[in-house]
C-alpha cells in the first residue's frame, strides 16, 4: 500500500486515470479473500470476487434488487408454489467454453449439499424439498432432493412450501454451480480449499474470468470472452485490492489509486458530510453489526450474564460518539422494517439491571469474574467498538474483558470453530427478507456460531414459517421465533448498518442499494469525468 501512495505521488499516471482510459476499476475490497470456491467461502470481500467469476441462475438488478436472468433465462412457478422450472440459456458457457448444463445444478447442488463438504451456508437450498435431511445426513439418497435435470437446459426443483424469495437465493454464491471435471481433476468433489481456484485452474462461468492473484496486494480479473452477456458487459477488466486499514485506502483514493472504497474511516465521514462531498455515499444497509457469545463456555454459558453484557452495553452513547452518528443502535438480530417486518425489542440500556443479573450468576461487582476474552478481525472501527465496549463493561460491571484483534483468515478461522468467548460479526442480508437472519439461528446452522439450539426456534423457521398463509402470519411466527432467540441472548446486537463509501465520479451503474449488491454488468467508467479524486 505504501509503494502505491508513493507511485500516486510522482507524475505518472495514477490507477484512475489509467482505469478511465482502459475501462478497468481499482476496488478497495475491505480483506484478503478467504478463497474463491462459492461452496466454502462465506465473507463480503469473497462476494465481491465471487460474483464476478461466476453467476447463479438469476442476478440482482442493482437498482430495484429484483431477480433478473442469469444462467437462466426465464423461469415459471407452478401455481401451489412448489415447483420452479428453470430455462437455461443455451449461450451460457463455462470459461473454457463448456456448455453449462442443468446437470451442472444438480450436482453442484448435491456437493454444497454433501455433509462433508462443510459448506455453512447450505441451508441457503433448504427449501428445496428434502435438502436439509440431506445436509444433516438424515437422507443418503439424493436422488429424493428436489432438483432434477428433466434435459439439458431445463432444470426442475421441487420446494418443501412456498418459497415468495426462492429466486433471489439463486444470486447468493452459495447455490452457484461450480465446474465438476476441474474440481475432480484436483481431488473428491468435497475436498476443501484445493487449487482449483488458483489463476492457472479455475473455470467460472461468469462475466469476468481470473488472471492474477498477489497475495495482500492485488486480485485482478479480465472480462470474459466466453460469458454469454458480454457484449453488455462495458468493464474491461476490475483490480481488487485488500484494504483492511481503512486510513491507508481513504488516502488511496484521495491520491487517485482507487475508484471505489469498501469504507470510510470513522473520523473521516463527519468530515465528508459536512462538505456534501458527492464522492461520500451513505445509505441504508439490510445488515446487523453483533456481537457473537459461545454459550457453551463459562461464564457465557449462564443467561444471566449474556443479558448482563447486553444490558450494560449503551449502544446509543456508542453511536453518538464512536460511530458518528453513522449507524442506528439494535436491539436484535433482523434490522427493523425489513419488507415491513419489526424485530421484537427485548433489551435496552439498564445498568441496575445487568448489575443485578451479574450478582445472581455470582459475581456482585464483578468478584470472582474469570474474565472473558473478545475477538475481531483488524479493521479501525472494529477496534473502537470493542475498546468502547470493554470501557463500558468495566464501568457499569467492575469486569475485565481482553481484547483480541486476528486478520480476517485467522478470526474466520476462530468463528468457525467457535474457537473463542466473544466475537465480533456482522451479517448482511442475502435478500430482502427477515428468514435471511433468522435461519442462522436454527441448531447446527453453519453460521449460527453460538451453541444455541431451540428445537421449539427451529420449527417455527424452517417448517411454520414457510406454511404460513399470509404475510401477517408468517411475520407473526417471526416475530415469535425472534423473542424465543433474544431471551436466550446468544448474541449481543450493536447496530443496524449503512453502507459508507467514496465513489469517484467517473464510476456509473453502481447505485447505492439496500443490499449493497454490485452487479459489475451494470458498471461503466466514464474517462470524461473529472481525473481528480
Amino acid at each position: 500500500m505504501f509503494t502505491l501512495l508513493l507511485l500516486a505521488c510522482g507524475a505518472g499516471e495514477s490507477n484512475v486515470e489509467r482505469g478511465n482510459r482502459e475501462g478497468v476499476l481499482h476496488f478497495g475490497n475491505g480483506a484478503e479473500p478467504q478463497g474463491l470456491d462459492p461452496h466454502v467461502v462465506t465473507g463480503v470481500p469473497e462476494n465481491k470476487i465471487v460474483r464476478a467469476l461466476f453467476e447463479g441462475l438469476a442476478v440482482k438488478n442493482p437498482y430495484t434488487l429484483e431477480p433478473e436472468p442469469g444462467v437462466a433465462q426465464s423461469w415459471e412457478i407452478s401455481d401451489d408454489g412448489l415447483t420452479v422450472t428453470f430455462h437455461l440459456n443455451p449461450e451460457a458457457r463455462w470459461s473454457n467454453g463448456d456448455p453449462v448444463t442443468a446437470g451442472d445444478y444438480v450436482w453442484s447442488w448435491r456437493r454444497a449439499l454433501h455433509p462433508t463438504m462443510g459448506n455453512q451456508n447450505a441451508y441457503m437450498l433448504y427449501p428445496v424439498n428434502n435438502a436439509e435431511a440431506f445436509a444433516t445426513g438424515k437422507l443418503e439418497d439424493f436422488s429424493k432432493v428436489g432438483v432434477k435435470a428433466l434435459d439439458e437446459r431445463t432444470l426442475q426443483v421441487t420446494l418443501k412450501a412456498p418459497t415468495p424469495y426462492f429466486i433471489q437465493l439463486m444470486d447468493h454464491y452459495s447455490t452457484f454451480a461450480v465446474h465438476r471435471p476441474t474440481i475432480e481433476r484436483f481431488g473428491a468433489a468435497t475436498d476443501r480449499f484445493t487449487p482449483w481456484t488458483r489463476v492457472e485452474n479455475i473455470v467460472g462461468n461468469g462475466p469476468f474470468v481470473l488472471k492474477e492473484w498477489k497475495l495482500n496486494r492485488r486480485i485482478r480479473v479480465e472480462k470474459s470472452t466466453t460469458y454469454w452477456d458480454r457484449d453488455n458487459v462495458k468493464l474491461n477488466g476490475v483490480v481488487y485490492y485488500p484494504t483492511e486499514n481503512t486510513s491507508t485506502e481513504e488516502r488511496m483514493f484521495r491520491v487517485g489509486q482507487l475508484h471505489y472504497t469498501q469504507t470510510v474511516p470513522l473520523d473521516k465521514m463527519p468530515v465528508y458530510r459536512e462538505r456534501g462531498d458527492s464522492r461520500y455515499v451513505n445509505s441504508p444497509y439490510l445488515g446487523t453489526y453483533y456481537y457473537l457469545l459461545n454459550t457453551g463456555v463459562a461464564p457465557l454459558n449462564d443467561r444471566r450474564v449474556r443479558w448482563a453484557l447486553s444490558l450494560a452495553a449503551d449502544r446509543q452513547k456508542l453511536m453518538d460518539s464512536v460511530m458518528y452518528g453513522v449507524n442506528v443502535p439494535a436491539y436484535s438480530i433482523t434490522p427493523p422494517n425489513t419488507l415491513g417486518y419489526y424485530p421484537p425489542k427485548l433489551i435496552d440500556h439498564d445498568v441496575e439491571r445487568a448489575r443485578q443479573l451479574l450478582a445472581e450468576a455470582g459475581f456482585p461487582n464483578g468478584e470472582g469474574w474469570p474474565g472473558v476474552d473478545l475477538v475481531y478481525n483488524t479493521h479501525e472501527a472494529h477496534r473502537k467498538i470493542a475498546v468502547a465496549l470493554q470501557q463500558m463493561w468495566k464501568d457499569a460491571l467492575n469486569i475485565e474483558v481482553t481484547l483480541s484483534n486476528q486478520e480476517w483468515k485467522v478470526y474466520l478461522n476462530s468463528v468457525d470453530n467457535m474457537d473463542f468467548q466473544i466475537a465480533r460479526r456482522g451479517w448482511i442480508g442475502d435478500y430482502v427478507d427477515a428468514n435471511s437472519f433468522l435461519d442462522m439461528f436454527v441448531c447446527d446452522g453453519g453460521n449460527n456460531s453460538t451453541g444455541f439450539c431451540d428445537a421449539k426456534y427451529d420449527e417455527m423457521i424452517l417448517r411454520e414459517a414457510p406454511r404460513a398463509k399470509s404475510r401477517e402470519e408468517r411475520y407473526r411466527i417471526f416475530h415469535e421465533a425472534e423473542t424465543r432467540l433474544m431471551e436466550q441472548m446468544p448474541i449481543i446486537p450493536i447496530y443496524t448498518y449503512t453502507s459508507n463509501h467514496l465513489v469517484h465520479p467517473s464510476v456509473k451503474g453502481l447505485p447505492p442499494n439496500l443490499m449493497d449488491s454490485l452487479n459489475l454488468k451494470y458498471v461503466w467508467l466514464d474517462a470524461s469525468a473529472e481525473a481528480g479524486p
